[in-house]
């Protein structure tokens, strides 16, 4: 290998760097300074952020088993930034005492399960893409059960390597079938050979369902707020946003260049889960009590609306789902953010306990509600204008039903956030949660996302940039 194929595969090696430094450092470092080791982290990875963003050379490895596109720059970029906002806000949890010994760790399985994304999302051949999916999720179900004194992370843990399993077993028997059928892995040469048959078509419901549980789709979708509760509060975080996000992008990468010859199929399964995930997400979010268990409902709805950005199988639906999900990492990371932070003070998590919470700190409420706004679909913040351009993505292609149903259940997630905003401004408290400052990290990390926000919302070209580059994904 030259210096330019090193360079075409410069995130996965880069993550793989860092990996190994942090192991390093982990073996010589002073255990007197442990806490020291979050900083080296987070100033790895911000630097392999930056990177990102610096012109790369495009083309394909190992035969065509791995590619990198411009598309799939700006996927490995989003995901990039999603995770450096989240250790960013990890480290007010990690230097707790029962956390401090275990730091290093925690940074080497994030770093390992964000590497697996990025081979999944450079997959030219189906055997990559599994290999990735793999290196995803099981050092995502170690950081699950990563408080070894919560019998819940134990459980969400389990839970999260179970279905893991099962869906991974569902995924890869309709591959078997995909491969008996065109005699190849390859996405190229799939895509020359499908012919519509009843075997290939079973094979992509297969490959569907077992994607629709990585995403949370309904009614693959139960496990989600029982992992999400038990683990800890950032790794909630990571598990709604970043992995949730890697699944979408590979979906829309596999669906567009592999199965267009079956779009009518998967348009038709993605018409019914998109409205179940919608309508169930959020009427069952209306119940939750605890925030982790509301925002993992929430986060199953909103995984509803991306949908419509994919059925539209379209150059501008492509570039919604992508634009969705930068926004959507924004949105969710602030109110995780804003949870995170509150948690780690006083241990609170209910909606109830957060009432009265602007009389005594205005500032998180002010994020918090922002965020939610955004995550509603409220005007001017991003979170309206990923809406618009998903909402757009079907209307062009007729499913006006669907987008009328995507705007009933908009309204209908407008009445549960704002009720978290009403419990923090309206209602009134004995014991409100006690006035606190955030440490810097919090503050930073909670900063990004407020800016993230406002600044996709009105950054427009943003959009335009991911449109013209996710043509040939």
């Amino acid at each position: 290998m030259n210096l330019e194929n090193f360079l075409i595969m410069r995130h996965e090696l880069l993550l793989t760097v860092a990996a190994l430094l942090i192991l390093v450092a982990e073996i010589f470092w002073n255990p007197a300074k442990k806490k020291s080791g979050s900083l080296f982290a987070i100033i790895l990875f911000s630097l392999i952020t930056a990177i990102g963003f610096l012109p790369s050379p495009t083309g394909s490895l190992f035969g065509g088993m791995y590619e990198s596109t411009d598309a799939r720059l700006i996927m490995k970029n989003i995901l990039n930034i999603g995770a450096l906002i989240v250790l960013i806000q990890s480290v007010t949890w990690l230097n707790k005492e029962e956390n401090e010994e275990r730091i290093n760790e925690y940074f080497i399985l994030l770093i390992s399960t964000l590497t697996g994304m990025n081979f999944m999302i450079s997959a030219g051949h189906f055997l990559m893409f599994y290999l990735g999916l793999e290196l995803a999720t099981i050092p995502l179900a170690a950081l699950t059960a990563y408080d070894r004194y919560n019998n819940k992370s134990a459980e969400a843990g389990i839970k999260l390597i179970l279905i893991s399993a099962l869906s991974s077993g569902i995924l890869l028997y309709g591959l078997s079938m995909i491969y008996g059928t065109t005699g190849s892995l390859y996405f190229s040469e799939v895509a020359r050979h499908i012919q519509s048959n009843s075997l290939q078509v079973l094979g992509l419901i297969f490959f569907f369902t077992g994607m629709a549980f990585k995403i949370s789709i309904v009614p693959f979708h139960l496990w989600t707020a029982d992992v999400y509760e038990g683990s800890p509060v950032n790794i909630t975080s990571y598990l709604s946003v970043i992995s949730k996000g890697a699944a979408i992008f590979i979906l829309v990468i596999i669906l567009f260049s592999v199965f267009p010859a079956l779009m009518i199929t998967w348009q038709k399964t993605i018409y019914v889960t998109s409205i179940l995930t919608m309508t169930i997400g959020n009427l069952f979010a209306i119940r939750q009590q605890n925030l982790k268990r509301f925002l993992a409902f929430s986060s199953i709805s909103q995984a509803g609306y991306i949908l419509l950005g994919i059925i539209g199988g379209n150059q501008t639906g492509m570039a919604s789902v992508i634009y969705y999900i930068l926004v959507y990492i924004f949105s969710n990371l602030g109110a995780f953010g804003v949870v995170a932070a509150i948690s780690n003070a006083t241990g609170k998590e209910n909606i109830d306990e957060y009432n009265g919470l602007y009389r005594t700190n205005p500032r998180l409420t002010l994020a918090m509600t922002l965020a939610l706004f955004s995550l509603a679909g409220i005007p001017p913040v991003a979170g309206f204008f990923g809406k618009f351009f998903l909402f757009t993505a079907a209307a062009e292609k007729g499913f006006y039903i669907l987008v009328l149903i995507a705007v009933l259940n908009t309204i209908i997630s407008l009445y549960y956030y704002l009720l978290v905003v009403k419990a923090m401004f309206i209602n009134k408290n004995d014991s409100p949660v006690e006035t606190f400052k955030s440490d810097f990290p919090t503050r930073l990390a909670t900063g990004i996302c407020m800016a993230g926000i406002i600044i996709t919302g009105f950054a427009g070209i943003i959009f335009e940039v991911i449109r013209n580059s996710s043509f040939g994904i």
